[in-house]
């Protein structure tokens, strides 16, 4: 690869971590075609978007970002590493990564870091937390969901109130009578 050729991955990449707020590195080192075939098809059909890079070329398009990834030069950019992206969702590859995973029994690939929002998780250990994360779609829901609440208490809460005024003034004017 020459130099002109390094520098227009580097500025692709750059790119993508730039459109990309959460992005995860993993190493898929030992997997048959067959496995690699499987998963780059997996992460077709879930919307991510799956590539090998040099680790150099991964760090120098790092460097450029305002965020400080130096932490994954000596832990995660070693190795084979191939990167997923996945726009807004920041938990789809963590699913996609343990999904592939009870599919076809093997314990790849394996979780080398992930970006989210600029956040650094470093390590395997993080999978199962960053799985759980919630998709911006699913807080929107929530935090909709809160916010009808009260207004769904408040006017059953009328609903019920009014009916038992109204029985009380009746009686009232009843009893006036």
């Amino acid at each position: 690869m020459t130099k002109e050729e390094k520098g227009v991955v580097i500025e692709e990449l750059f790119q993508k971590f730039s459109e990309n707020n959460n992005f995860y590195i993993t190493d898929a080192s030992g997997m048959s075609v067959a496995q690699t075939t499987a998963l780059r098809r997996l992460c077709f059909e879930k919307g991510i978007e799956y590539k090998v890079f040099k680790n150099t070329l991964i760090q120098k398009a790092l460097l450029k970002m305002d965020a400080d990834y130096a932490p994954f030069d000596e832990k995660v950019l070693t190795g084979f590493s191939g990167i997923m992206f996945s726009g807004e969702d920041a938990n789809s590859p963590a699913k996609l990564i343990k999904e592939f995973r009870k599919k076809s029994g093997i314990k790849s690939p394996m979780l080398k870091g992930a970006s989210i929002d600029t956040d650094l998780f470093i390590g395997e250990e993080n999978l199962d937390m960053l799985s759980s994360l919630k998709s911006k779609a699913e807080l929107i829901g929530e935090v909709i969901g809160l916010l009808q609440s009260p207004a769904k208490n408040v006017i059953s809460g009328l609903k019920g109130a009014g009916g038992k005024l109204a029985g009380i003034l009746q009686t009232l004017s009843e009893r006036e009578n």
